[in-house]
């Protein structure tokens, strides 16, 4: 048998992740004829077909879904191994794979990064931003290292640490600032703009509204936190976003800011990784990095809360990060 290589292996893992060789191929940071190639050459080292090969979609056959199987164990193993390894150094270096969620990465991401390389040179940040639970199937499927996400995850494979926590605040069009802070109970009677369907943040949002016993009389759903705000500068509705996402989204939109009366709506940010993870001190150490970056982050807010309770106007109100 032709000798086969980790590499082969790899570019067969996101083949089989994507049904798409062009999509496989971007993943991979290669061109689609080396993919393809490698992908053949896979298939005459094992002596069997792997992809059935369409004009849109390549489908695994019946012996490549089984491959598929064995290849992510296999890669596992490769992967633990090398942490295994990073961890005997008893350091944070080398490849670090980090997961965030989209109504985190934007934020926090910048500090984190620009604090873990300053104090930490030697490691090497690869991060994925998604879903919380495509981030948990990619971490148990060891793709990822770890994940910031919103807690709890309730998995019992996974450790949780928490990390901080953040209010969450309404945004109005600009029109509507003086206008008193609306109760849980109104916010249900109003058009409610959230995150699509598979934001954790939408379930939480959505869990203050009480919309489990009254649902929000109209919602209209949005990709991102960008174009909430935007709906709402527009005159569409209002919504909630984090608070750490005040100060980007906010300033260039027609809206005012205001805090809900306590007790105010809030999220745990934590970190997560598999309980056998041999890297589970190194985390620990990552742990301490990003929370010293939502420190900096609740620093930098500081001078806009000069009044709590106060709306703001295309100016983000003080973090709450603790």
């Amino acid at each position: 048998m032709t000798e086969i290589t980790l590499r082969q292996l790899h570019y067969f893992d996101a083949l089989a992740a994507h049904n798409h060789f062009g999509r496989a191929a971007a993943a991979c940071a290669i061109t689609q004829p080396a993919l393809s190639m490698q992908i053949k050459e896979l298939e005459q080292a094992l002596g069997a077909v792997l992809i059935e090969r369409g004009t849109r979609q390549a489908r695994l056959t019946k012996f490549g879904e089984e491959a598929a199987l064995r290849v992510r164990d296999i890669l596992r193993a490769v992967d633990e191994l090398s942490a295994f390894a990073r961890a005997s150094q008893g350091r944070l270096a080398g490849r670090l794979r980090i997961g965030m969620i989209p109504t985190v990465a934007p934020y926090l991401l910048p500090t984190v990064i620009g604090n873990l390389t300053s104090m930490h040179p030697e490691v090497d940040v690869h991060v994925r931003e998604a879903l919380t639970s495509k981030l948990i199937q990619e971490l148990t499927e060891g793709r990822l290292d770890t994940a910031i996400v919103a807690l709890p995850v309730s998995e019992p494979s996974l450790t949780e640490v928490a990390l901080f926590a953040e209010n969450f605040l309404l945004v109005r069009p600009s029109e509507d600032e003086t206008r008193p802070v609306p109760s849980s109970e109104a916010l249900c009677e109003m058009r409610l703009l959230l995150l699509e369907e598979g934001h954790c943040f939408r379930d939480q949002a959505l869990s203050f509204c009480n919309a489990r016993s009254s649902p929000p009389r109209e919602v209209l759903d949005a990709s991102s936190l960008s174009t909430l705000v935007q709906m709402v500068s527009a005159g569409m509705g209002v919504t909630l976003i984090p608070e750490m996402a005040v100060a980007v989204e906010t300033r260039s939109a027609a809206v005012s800011v205001a805090r809900f009366k306590d007790p105010q709506p809030s999220r745990t940010i934590g970190m997560i990784w598999r309980k056998t993870s041999p890297l589970a001190g190194q985390l620990l150490q990552l742990s301490k990095v990003v929370r010293r970056s939502a420190d900096a982050l609740r620093e930098q807010r500081k001078p806009a809360s000069s009044s709590q309770n106060s709306p703001h106007r295309k100016r983000a109100p003080a973090g709450s990060i603790l």
